[in-house]
């Protein structure tokens, strides 16, 4: 390759777009995500409302780059990690708020279940360092 082909060459992946999940946004380091209700260890009947709360970041809906600002994920019954270099899985497990809801009502089957909270971004992809919340178990009678 010639040096005016490298050049250009060089020219063009510089100007490429990046991928969203090439660079993490930033947190800050003191944000605080948590489940209000229902309270670890809690016994609840049938279809109950879980509350999120968050505090030193803001919630907006999901698409909206503008920093310390995010959306709410919940988990339900997830062991595995999230990946950081992937979008946040959305699926029966992994619940999205994207329109910066912040709470749901939630019908489970009977049983012991875990919840967790997690803040996204614009695109769905974990914060640097990653905003969750702490994991709380409840039991549907």
């Amino acid at each position: 390759m010639n040096r005016r082909t490298l050049l250009q060459a060089a020219a063009l992946a510089a100007a490429a777009p990046t991928p969203a999940w090439a660079v993490r946004t930033p947190s800050p380091k003191d944000t605080l995500l948590y489940i209000i209700a229902p309270r670890d260890g809690e016994h609840v009947r049938g279809a109950f409302w879980c509350r999120f709360g968050l505090r030193n970041m803001g919630v907006t809906h999901a698409g909206d780059a503008t920093p310390n600002l995010g959306h709410h994920h919940l988990l339900i019954d997830v062991d595995e990690a999230l990946d950081p270099d992937e979008p946040i899985p959305s699926d029966k497990r992994h619940l999205h708020f994207g329109a910066g809801q912040t709470e749901t009502r939630l019908d489970l089957p009977r049983g012991r279940h875990t919840l967790q909270l997690v803040l996204g971004n614009a695109e769905h992809m974990l914060f640097d360092p990653p905003v969750v919340s702490r994991k709380i178990t409840i039991l549907v009678t």
